[in-house]
């Protein structure tokens, strides 16, 4: 396979921007008009969606180590979407055709053989995966809401009870739809280990121009049923090769699985001392404060610490939530969540400050999936 082609004439497509999806989905339903009902109706996220899936796998084609995984979690997730083996083919037409329609003169035989092999490669790595799956888990769970608090302006706690056993790990997300925007899935946090009745918590904050998060904190009540895919991501969980006292650094509803982690700790019995930093702009957007209050009542292994960036009157730590961090960092695991910003910045503090790299672990934002966090 000739990578650097591959790589080459992807990057010469990509430079029209917004014009590749909008060609792509036109071409796909032009010529295969049953696969519009596979897409939520708005298209604008998931036009977004697919140039950064596309561009990962091809910025990875020659890290095969890496993109298998990444294509086999892709396979198993779009299961959700009711997508079969033989709607593979017809993605691959209209790839092919939107490549040579931007590629013009550039688009060759032997640059079509390459690409129609690439592809061949990707959508058999993920109909293995998917079909690997549907042996032994549904294409999605169903979780009934038996709670719904607004916590805070534009911020919710959320229960939900699952119709199966969902086998999750403390740390690990999901994506997850509701019925006033079916066929839109967005990725969340569990801010839970996994309990014996089969209950998972979400914390959701409204993000501008997010649908499904909006309808999550305004549009949902008790006894509305949520769809949740299966659980995702291994780099926030506590492996039992990490045995080591934890630092978690939390902004927002970052909260979720850091507290998730807590409660395992919890469960295991106290072997480890947990620092937990919640930092908010604001004391009103310390949503959890009292469920958190009352977890480091319960064990003395556990200190929370919450830290407000723009709130003069609060009695607590000020500045930004890293920095407290810090300096109670005594060579620590160090565990960030929170917005793509909060990450970044929290990551590269730490890094400037000495922290090892091995001793950092983060959420990785990546374009499989479209989260709100």
């Amino acid at each position: 396979m000739d990578t650097q082609a591959l790589k080459g004439s992807w990057h010469l497509v990509a430079q029209s921007g917004d014009q590749v999806p909008l060609f792509f989905y036109s071409a796909l339903f032009l010529m295969y008009p049953e696969t519009r009902g596979l897409f939520p109706v708005s298209m604008a996220t998931q036009r977004d969606r697919l140039v950064g899936a596309l561009g990962h796998v091809v910025s990875n084609v020659d890290r095969v180590a890496e993109l298998v995984p990444f294509l086999q979690q892709l396979g198993r997730d779009h299961r959700k979407f009711a997508v079969l083996s033989q709607h593979y083919p017809a993605v691959g037409q209209a790839l092919l055709a939107t490549l040579e329609h931007f590629l013009g003169d550039r688009w060759t035989p032997a640059l079509a053989h390459e690409w129609t092999a690439a592809y061949g490669l990707v959508a058999k790595v993920m109909t293995e995966a998917a079909e690997e799956s549907s042996a032994t888990s549904p294409p999605w769970w169903e979780g009934e809401v038996i709670l719904h608090e607004v916590r805070a302006p534009g911020i919710a706690v959320i229960r939900a009870r699952l119709n199966y056993q969902y086998p999750f790990r403390a740390g690990q997300s999901a994506s997850v739809s509701v019925p006033l925007r079916p066929r839109l899935w967005r990725f969340y946090s569990f801010a839970n280990a996994p309990r014996r009745d089969n209950t998972v918590d979400l914390h959701v904050r409204v993000v501008d121009g997010g649908a499904v998060s909006t309808a999550l904190v305004h549009g949902t009540q008790r006894g509305d049923v949520l769809k949740v895919g299966a659980p995702v991501g291994e780099r926030l969980t506590l492996g039992p090769n990490r045995q080591g006292d934890l630092l978690l650094v939390a902004g927002g509803t970052g909260l979720a699985p850091l507290k998730a982690l807590v409660e395992q700790v919890a469960y295991e019995g106290p072997h480890r001392s947990v620092r937990l930093f919640v930092g908010a702009r604001t004391s009103r957007e310390l949503y959890d404060a009292e469920a958190l209050a009352k977890l480091e009542a319960e064990n003395s292994w556990l200190r929370v610490v919450p830290v407000v960036s723009r709130d003069a009157f609060f009695s607590g730590e000020h500045g930004h939530v890293v920095d407290a961090a810090l300096r109670a960092w005594r060579d620590q695991d160090v565990l960030v969540c929170g917005s793509e910003e909060m990450v970044q910045g929290s990551v590269s503090r730490l890094l400037d400050a000495g922290v090892p790299p091995a001793r950092i672990r983060f959420d990785e934002f990546t374009t499989a999936g479209g989260r709100e966090p």
